[in-house]
């Protein structure tokens, strides 16, 4: 069967069920900008990736029939800038006459020879073979583009259907040329990429193995920011992408417990020693993508000095819901204060 060479499709098709609605593809150009990649014909719907393999999972953007002419290339070249030289000759009558000559740019008369840098070898996935796969899929490896049929042919055995040529590095595009950082061949068109085959034989990948990794979790800690109304204590807790199906937030009279799950293996526990009461049943907390709120409702009115309770004297010390002035304020001006510490203000 032959294959479909419009741009980001590449599967074999029947020509006798080709239709208008069998092929997905991008009519459009690769665009490569300082590390994004991304096609011009659905950049604004879809955003530019830095990896090259989920730009490679781009879905197309049109729908049409397979094709296998070879599609449109339009290559566009560059001139060499030139540079003015400004010189100055004396006339037979004394007078400076100045004139410019053009002269090549340094950088069209020398070259540069790039190496490239020493790269550690890449970590390989292995194929697991316990898991099923469905007819179709398509190998994982960069370069091989095998599609699965069943596991007699693609994964058991030493037939020619089990054999993987793929590249083990990663692609690199460096000033128009494009190839792959474990072979020499360089190509200027990024149809002609997709052509390079690959440097090396393996064994297909259909579903990589998940690796085990022993990560111990690590302890961490987050800021804690608070203001307060004249009926309620707001909590910031500045934990940036918490796992909100793992993490706990337990709000009780006295207290509060966070446990809070983080990316990477990292965790924060802490349990606050609330400075007043407050009524769990009415309290509540919502997790946001750089921190978690807390919404703590009081059991009474009074202004809380601090966020928790503390054993040593911190002094006269209150704070009220507002600022004085003739911006006015927002609660009440005056400081409620229980019993206690109501006395210890007027002694």
């Amino acid at each position: 069967m032959p294959c479909c060479t419009r741009r980001g499709c590449g599967k074999d098709y029947d020509p006798g069920q080709n239709d208008n609605a069998s092929c997905s593809y991008h009519p459009g150009a690769p665009v490569f900008h300082e590390g994004l990649k991304s096609w011009s014909c659905c950049s604004a719907v879809n955003k530019p990736v830095l990896d090259f393999d989920e730009f490679m999972n781009i879905s197309g953007c049109t729908v049409g029939a397979h094709s296998d002419e070879k599609p449109d290339v339009t290559s566009q070249t560059h001139k060499v800038p030139t540079l003015g030289h400004l010189t100055m000759t004396k006339s037979s009558q004394g007078s400076e006459v100045y004139s410019t000559s053009t002269v090549k740019s340094a950088a069209g008369s020398t070259a540069t020879v790039v190496t490239a840098t020493q790269i550690d070898p890449p970590v390989e996935e292995e194929d697991d073979l316990r898991a099923s796969v469905l007819p179709g899929t398509i190998c994982r490896r960069r370069g091989c583009g095998v599609t699965f049929v069943s596991d007699q042919e693609n994964r058991v055995g030493d037939g020619a259907g089990s054999v993987c040529t793929y590249h083990p590095a990663p692609p690199i595009f460096r000033e128009g040329s494009k190839g792959y950082l474990c072979c020499k061949r360089r190509v200027l068109e990024f149809d002609e990429f997709l052509k390079i085959e690959g440097c090396t034989k393996g064994r297909h990948i259909f579903a990589p193995k998940q690796a085990r990794q022993e990560l111990t979790e690590q302890f961490t800690d987050c800021r804690i920011d608070h203001y307060q109304t004249p009926n309620e204590v707001h909590v910031s807790v500045f934990a940036k992408q918490a796992d909100r199906d793992k993490s706990s937030v337990t709000v009780e009279e006295m207290q509060v417990h966070l446990d809070l799950f983080l990316p990477g293996q990292k965790r924060f526990k802490r349990t606050l020693n609330l400075f007043g009461p407050v009524l769990p049943q009415e309290s509540s907390y919502q997790f946001y993508g750089t921190k978690v709120e807390v919404l703590l409702k009081k059991l009474d009115g009074r202004s809380w000095t601090l966020l928790e309770k503390t054993t040593r004297s911190i002094g006269n010390i209150s704070l009220t819901f507002g600022v004085g002035g003739r911006t006015g304020t927002i609660g009440g001006k005056e400081v409620v204060l229980d019993e206690q510490n109501a006395v210890n203000r007027r002694a």
